[in-house]
């Protein structure tokens, strides 16, 4: 499959209030992967292969669940196309280059 841009994001549940921890190290590992990456106050961007990506998501998983996190609830939206890699930045551009114009 081509690639893809997933936003991701994971609420670690049953862990207590401050989640900042959790979130660190599922960051690390998303930083680690070497795919490409933007973190932002509500999730994380990441661009890759479809398998890349269902890869990282496992990982993560296993990560939190690996620090004793009984429960998580994970948001994950996929951008597809079929005629042309979609990448963030070229998302951002286009959207700027449009607002030049208004």
């Amino acid at each position: 499959m081509a690639k893809v841009i997933a936003e991701i994001s994971f609420i670690p549940i049953g862990a207590g209030l401050s989640l900042s921890s959790y979130i660190a190290k599922v960051l690390k590992a998303i930083e680690e992967s070497g795919l490409k990456y933007e973190f932002h106050s509500m999730g994380t961007n990441v661009e890759g292969d479809w398998e890349e990506i269902i890869k990282l998501l496992e990982k993560c998983h296993k990560i939190l669940f690996d620090m004793g996190v009984p429960r998580i609830s994970t948001s994950v939206k996929f951008s597809l196309r079929q005629d042309k890699d979609p990448s963030m930045e070229s998302k951002k551009e286009h959207v700027k280059e449009i607002l030049k114009n208004l």
